[in-house]
């Protein structure tokens, strides 16, 4: 990066900075809820903005910009379906949680269960987010702005969690309100790396502009530009053909969105028709996101293939895919360069104040103020949270240097990682939410062995034949010449294996007099307005088409 570029993104630090001061003095507190939650204080597009903000990170910007290179559009796919999974989360989750005033998720657990079954959850939740998810996020953004600006990786990893850190120590009124910052240059500085990307491509090809660069990836790449994976493709094992559609991608996408303290906690704070309104512009922002993170991955694939930075792109003399993002980025033009290099930040950022927030939410209201010092004030609470931040990001600055991801890329390795425990823990939701009779023993058994059978299913072809899975298409060999179960499909056979364990465990509890605990629900709390309604068939509609079309 050149003069020019560091101006602009020192730009965006005063900007971000200044107008997080400015609401942290108008809006401060010492109220736990108010910290944690910003409890009535952020608006619709606040809550879209900062779900987004929070969502998208270094590992879509780096990791999925180098699932789009490998396989193309087809990584869309948890994009496009996520933007459906919000309008299902807004009409059917949100009204519970604030229904029956739940504002973490081991405290649903515990209203739903018992206090055994939202301990155990809220240090499982606590590891993984802090060990995988903040982690991550930290390595990849880190990874990313080191290969373009230059600066050692240690240092990057440093300055990204003391930025965040700053922004996180203000609760959420502030990483609410700056997100809503940080989305913008997000989503400007993204379609500006869109634009030249596609123009680099149509210049290559004696063209220009970025209509033209799009309609050449289209013919040059045709492959990087199909939906849905057959068996025989090498990517099947990541995106499983139809499963994709009707499978474990939902379950992938309704924990993540419906089921998660990092995500939810944007909308737990406000009323119905606000948290609705926020999700559902949410949901467009969704449909914008493979334009800003997967389309220049395919770019580059096309540039790399035409040899334009055949060197960039490897790494011990093999192509690292998660290198895409970042080499695209030194081709751009000084001063947009440092636009592109501001939206990566901002997501990183935003995402790691978000993620951080979250740790401290449940540490502290789950577990501090319940079993370590029930006596706690707010003020002390608040205290508490702070610290609970900061430690988790030296935590994460520590761990992240080690942290090994495999060739599949950081998005993928994330995303499988996760879906060893999203099925149990989302069975354990669903059947909370929507059936009475569930009883604490049996999400005992989700929670837990959920966890067992993904291990297993995940070892199994070292223990077991699984030759007779291929031919139904539900086993791929991999890499290594051993068959393997994609996880996507691996993760909706748990679910379903602990569906219907849970119903058994909980008819035979019923049967012996346990009286599950319940929740305020009845149908009218499902009702949305018109103005809802019609916003949500447009982002179906789109959906549909856009399936149609690249199918």
């Amino acid at each position: 990066m050149q003069t020019p570029d560091y101006i602009v993104f020192f730009i965006y630090f005063i900007i971000v900075s200044a107008y997080g001061l400015y609401v942290y003095n108008r809006k401060k507190h010492e109220d736990s809820k108010d910290y944690f939650l910003a409890k009535d204080s952020l608006t619709w597009w606040a809550i879209g903005a900062s779900l987004i903000a929070s969502n998208i990170s270094a590992e879509q910007f780096i990791g999925m910009s180098g699932s789009g290179f490998n396989m193309g559009l087809a990584i869309a796919a948890y994009e496009w379906l996520a933007a459906a999974t919000l309008i299902i989360v807004a009409v059917f989750f949100i009204p519970i949680y604030l229904k029956n005033k739940i504002y973490t998720m081991p405290q649903f657990l515990q209203t739903r269960y018992n206090d055994t079954v939202a301990m155990i959850m809220a240090v499982f939740w606590l590891l993984l987010y802090v060990v995988v998810n903040l982690t991550s996020i930290l390595f990849l953004g880190a990874l990313a702005i080191s290969s373009i600006s230059g600066l050692d990786l240690g240092f990057c990893m440093v300055a990204l969690a003391v930025f965040a850190v700053v922004i996180t120590l203000g609760g959420m009124n502030v990483i609410g309100y700056t997100d809503v910052i940080q989305v913008v240059f997000l989503i400007l500085g993204g379609l500006v790396t869109t634009y030249l990307a596609l123009d680099l491509v149509a210049q290559h090809y004696g063209s220009a502009g970025p209509l033209n660069g799009f309609r050449l990836l289209t013919e040059n790449s045709a492959d990087h530009f199909k939906m849905i994976f057959k068996k025989d493709d090498p990517y099947f094992i990541d995106l499983p053909g139809l499963t994709v559609l009707v499978g474990g991608m939902w379950i992938v996408n309704l924990n993540y969105w419906g089921c998660n303290q990092y995500i939810t906690q944007r909308a737990l704070g406000a009323d119905l028709q606000t948290a609705r309104s926020g999700l559902l512009f949410a949901a467009f922002l969704k449909l914008l996101m493979p334009v800003i993170v997967v389309l220049p991955g395919i770019a580059a694939f096309v540039l790399y293939k035409e040899g334009v930075f055949q060197s960039e792109m490897m790494l011990n003399g093999e192509v690292v895919a998660d290198r895409a993002y970042p080499v695209l980025l030194n081709l751009l033009p000084v001063g947009l360069k440092g636009l592109s290099f501001a939206a990566l930040t901002a997501a990183v950022v935003a995402s790691l104040a978000g993620k951080a927030n979250s740790i401290a939410t449940i540490f502290t209201l789950d577990i501090y103020k319940k079993k370590l010092n029930p006596a706690a004030d707010e003020k002390k609470q608040v205290q508490v949270g702070r610290w609970v931040i900061i430690i988790s990001m030296l935590l994460a600055v520590a761990i992240a240097p080690y942290l090994g991801i495999d060739k599949k890329g950081g998005f993928q390795f994330i995303q499988e990682y996760t879906g060893f425990v999203s099925p149990g823990i989302f069975a354990t939701f669903i059947l909370g939410f929507f059936w009475k009779k569930t009883t604490s023993n049996a999400a005992l058994f989700a929670i837990i062995g959920g966890f067992i059978l993904s291990c297993l299913f995940k070892a199994s072809p070292n223990y077991i034949n699984l030759e007779f899975l291929h031919s139904s298409g539900f086993a791929v060999l991999n890499a290594d010449g051993v068959y393997e179960i994609p996880f996507i499909d691996r993760m909706g056979f748990v679910f379903l294996i602990c569906v219907i364990a849970m119903y058994f465990i909980s008819m035979y509890d019923n049967r012996n007099g346990v009286k599950p605990n319940g929740l305020e629900v009845d149908k009218s709390m499902f009702k949305t307005s018109p103005a809802f309604t019609v916003g949500a068939l447009i982002v179906f509609g789109i959906i549909v088409a856009l399936y149609s079309i690249y199918w």
